[in-house]
């Protein structure tokens, strides 16, 4: 229990205290009460409640039937019963409590967690939902009050707080037959006498259950979202708890977000503030606990209506476009042009394949194929401009040995003066990784967080979507791996094989030789976690390259290249084409030696 909750129990006991024995009614105005109530609960069917009574913990989220709503009495007292309302549709079973009149559990039709059980977001237990407002006396929460179920049916239910007063709090829920929103509208009545600072605060706070393997990546993709009045998406820390108050113009809505699903709530006008919360915590089936505080516009008035949505459902970049305001932004797609990438060139071809009915693992294969492809002029002039460079070696090496290792200015003088007299640009090999270099961190953002590839096998790999857990052991201290993911150790492997022969290529020697080999193994730390689909496309494109570069090899011929670099050394100066970087380097070292000879003077 967390202080304000604390302070608010505390405050409402002392009300309660309080009024037993300043406010104490009259024996006849007890009677009158009773008969009303009597008469009430006859009526309507209904238990009365208690609130002063402690309630039992529910045994049972959900219920099954073929109706649209049902009714099931989940836990009684001798005192007391909290009762629940299902109103369902294809996609969504959602539970209605009385208690707060809230939306107490959801699950998620079509979808089964890691384990293979339906997929509840979560309980009546770990959510509150209520206003908060500050009366005469102290700041008062609807959260703990039991409301009147008044109407069901036609996937409608309305649940009531009648007051003594003739104030009421009205929640209206709709769920149309497949839709992934369930309709709320408030009707706050009778307020306008009640609250002193015309502050009305829809207070929501819930712990959001573990669905995947994962625990640890999976909080790692959980947290809150909301969107600003200017229409810009933004979101809370992943890795570390914060605490944030928008106050600056309408927040259009917030969410709690988990890696592959999501429970939004978006009002129609917008909340005038929000005080939004994410914690880790300890409870080893929850993934986090988020809170948040709504400001709503309220007026001085006899009745104030609000209308909202919910959404409940997964992360699927199509599901969220299609609810509208732009809820897609919550797929991480990754930061500036990567995200471009992902969603108008990647996604498209993506979506283009599976509306093939193709597997996902063919699927990531033709990706790499296409990238492959689309790059392979690169990679050709990469594999020329390393060949080059691997001819001119020996006499690199007759230079360096000429010249002495000491004068490291005067050994690249003399570099690039070969260089120039051979046509030949060193960093010619370096295009291919500059142009691949986008769409590999593109797509390491991309295949985590496609909910496509969930619980989706391929070969061994049971679930793409998380890593396929080869070998198992006790935790290692300090790195605390578990397991060994056999398609990253793959990966891993064609790495080092690919490098090795790139090196052959290349001429790669001392320290930069070595270099290659590490890199792989440090990878292999990182992506082993990571999951298979990611993991299977690093290993496509090894063998993709290393295939290409072994068929452009059968062309190229060594001899022909070292000939053309002797007639290029006998053109004229007037003849050979200059490029900017040779421009450049031949101006830095020039600097260089006028620096130099004004040191000797």
């Amino acid at each position: 229990m967390d202080r304000n909750t604390f302070t608010g129990l505390f405050l409402i006991l002392v009300i309660l205290v309080g009024s037993t024995f300043l406010l104490k009614p009259s024996s006849e105005d007890v009677k009158k009460e009773q008969l009303l109530q009597d008469s009430l609960a006859k009526a309507k069917n209904i238990t009365v409640t208690n609130n002063d009574t402690t309630l039992a913990k529910t045994n049972n989220a959900l219920t099954t039937g073929n109706t649209n709503i049902t009714d099931t009495t989940k836990s009684t007292s001798s005192l007391i019963n909290e009762e629940f309302t299902v109103l369902e549709n294809k996609n969504l079973k959602v539970l209605i409590s009385n208690k707060g009149g809230k939306i107490a559990s959801v699950e998620v039709k079509n979808e089964t967690t890691y384990q293979g059980k339906p997929l509840i977001l979560f309980t009546p237990e770990s959510t509150n939902f209520g206003f908060e407002y500050k009366g005469t006396n102290a700041v008062a929460n609807t959260t703990n009050n039991f409301f009147n179920k008044v109407e069901t049916g036609n996937g409608k239910v309305v649940m009531q707080l009648a007051n003594a007063d003739g104030s009421s709090v009205q929640y209206t829920y709709t769920l149309s037959p497949d839709s992934h929103q369930v309709g709320f509208r408030a009707d706050v009545k009778g307020f306008q006498n009640i609250i002193t600072d015309n502050s009305l605060v829809l207070d929501w706070n819930t712990k959001l259950l573990q669905q995947e393997k994962d625990i640890k990546n999976e909080r790692m993709g959980s947290t809150t979202y909301y969107q600003k009045a200017d229409g810009t998406v933004d979101f809370l820390s992943e890795s570390k708890d914060e605490d944030l108050v928008l106050n600056e113009g309408k927040t259009n809505w917030i969410s709690f977000k988990e890696h592959f699903f999501s429970a939004a709530l978006i009002p129609k006008e917008g909340f005038s503030k929000a005080d939004i919360k994410i914690i880790t915590i300890a409870d080893s089936s929850a993934v986090k606990a988020y809170a948040a505080k709504l400001s709503l516009p309220y007026k001085n008035q006899v009745v104030n209506s609000y209308e909202m949505n919910f959404y409940f459902g997964s992360n699927k970049f199509s599901q969220l476009k299609a609810q509208g305001h732009d809820l897609e932004q919550m797929v991480k797609m990754g930061w500036g042009p990567l995200k471009w990438i992902n969603r108008f060139l990647v996604l498209p071809i993506f979506n283009f394949f599976e509306s093939l009915n193709l597997g996902y693992g063919l699927i990531i294969l033709l990706l790499t194929l296409i990238l492959k492809s689309v790059l392979f002029p690169f990679t050709y002039k990469s594999y020329l401009s390393m060949a080059k460079m691997r001819v001119l070696k020996p006499e690199m090496d007759e230079i360096k040995k000429k010249v002495g290792e000491g004068n490291q200015a005067l050994v690249q003088q003399e570099y690039l003066k070969l260089y120039k007299q051979a046509g030949v640009n060193p960093l010619g090999g370096c295009l291919p990784l500059v142009f691949q270099m986008p769409f590999i961190l593109a797509f390491f953002y991309f295949f985590p967080n496609l909910f496509e590839l969930r619980h989706e096998s391929f070969l061994w790999m049971k679930d793409l979507s998380t890593y396929d857990q080869f070998i198992t052991f006790a935790p290692i201290p300090l790195l605390g791996w578990n397991h060994i993911s056999l398609m990253c150790l793959l990966m891993t492997i064609s790495t080092l094989v690919y490098t090795y022969f790139n090196n052959q290529v290349s001429g790669a020697q001392g320290q930069m030789k070595y270099i290659g080999y590490i890199t792989p193994l440090i990878f292999f730390g990182v992506l082993n976690s990571y999951p298979a689909g990611l993991n299977y496309y690093y290993f496509c494109a090894n063998i993709l390259t290393f295939s290409q570069q072994y068929f452009i090899r059968k062309f190229v011929d060594d001899d022909k290249i070292h000939a053309q670099i002797q007639e290029n050394k006998k053109k004229p100066e007037s003849e050979k084409k200059k490029g900017g970087w040779q421009k450049k380097m031949e101006d830095m070292m020039r600097q260089q030696q006028q620096v130099n000879q004004q040191k000797k003077k």
